[in-house]
């Protein structure tokens, strides 16, 4: 065993140090050589950098929500040497800025954090040789308040297009209402919170998503997520036989229509087919156009159709007809 490591080393070593072997590893070590040149001359180089600095509020009254308006993070552009500016990147020197809400609260709800202030948490953080190129945003604004809040439903927002022959016969929501803080005169306004905006199409079975909602200036809304289930059905093209009722007819008259019932055709999904009755549709006789008109034919009106029913048209439009006394 001892000898056939030996054979296997020595076939290793002849091969890694032939000719043509040793001259692509001479090959090697001079392009990593160049390599490291170039990145040394790379990082002596003044460049720029954009890093991002986490911002929060401390010390907020437990009685205070605040409810949006600031960015929780900072952008700042950093120039300097390379070798600086990997050293803020990779040795973490950049910690989260706190900002004391007692401090910036204005009153009325609102609060704000001007860029000196931005600049000298910042700096604390920087060699002397860097410079601030800029600070994103310019300033920092909060919005908050003592606790008013109500629920409001979520509605849907976007374009939503089920495959051909289906339709959209349900969308739910999880959870379908939320709640959202803000100032009173603010909140009488809210009546309910939109999705973001969507573009689900060409879909012809059940899609269920997590999905953001529309953030509002000065509103926080919980939570600020929801799961939506769009639920598509086949549709189908039925017909349902439906009464005929006469309207605007004076005591002691009768309107008797050949035939008394009619077809009504349309379109609508197969699972609700299933809960359409004769009753949810209404088609009417005007006796008032009749006594005026004294036409050959009593035209017929659809007057009423349930909804998801769609392209609802009647049969016919005109039927024979008798005045009885």
């Amino acid at each position: 065993m001892k000898e056939q490591l030996i054979r296997i080393y020595r076939a290793m070593k002849n091969f890694l140090f032939s000719i043509v072997n040793r001259e692509f590893l001479i090959f090697l070590f001079f392009l990593a050589l160049s390599g490291v040149f170039w990145l040394q001359s790379v990082l002596s180089e003044e460049s720029e950098y954009e890093y991002a600095i986490p911002v929060s509020l401390t010390s907020v009254p437990r009685d205070i929500i605040v409810t949006s308006g600031y960015e929780d993070t900072l952008r700042v552009t950093l120039k300097d040497r390379g070798f600086t500016l990997a050293a803020y990147k990779y040795a973490k020197r950049f910690k989260p800025i706190e900002l004391n809400f007692q401090t910036y609260a204005k009153g009325g709800g609102q609060g704000q954090i001007p860029m000196a202030d931005l600049q000298k948490n910042v700096f604390r953080n920087l060699y002397s040789s860097t410079k601030i190129v800029s600070i994103k945003p310019e300033k920092l604004e909060f919005y908050y308040n003592h606790g008013q809040s109500q629920k409001v439903p979520v509605r849907l927002s976007g374009i939503v297009t089920p495959a051909k022959s289906h339709y959209l016969a349900r969308t739910n929501f999880s959870p379908s209402s939320v709640t959202v803080y803000a100032e009173k005169s603010m909140l009488d306004s809210i009546k309910f919170v939109l999705t973001e905006e969507l573009k689900i199409t060409n879909f012809d079975d059940t899609v269920v998503q997590t999905v953001n909602l529309q953030a509002m200036k000065g509103v926080k809304i919980v939570p600020s997520q929801v799961m939506i289930t769009l639920c598509p059905d086949v549709l189908t093209e039925e017909s349902i036989e439906v009464p005929i009722h006469a309207v605007n007819m004076p005591e002691g008259k009768t309107l008797r229509t050949f035939p008394p019932r009619v077809k009504v055709r349309f379109v609508a999904g197969a699972s609700m087919y299933r809960l359409i009755k004769p009753e949810h549709f209404r088609v009417e006789a005007n006796f008032k156009e009749l006594s005026e008109n004294h036409p050959e034919k009593c035209r017929l009106y659809l007057r009423h159709i349930p909804g998801g029913v769609k392209n609802a048209q009647l049969e016919i439009t005109q039927v024979d007809y008798l005045i009885e006394q």
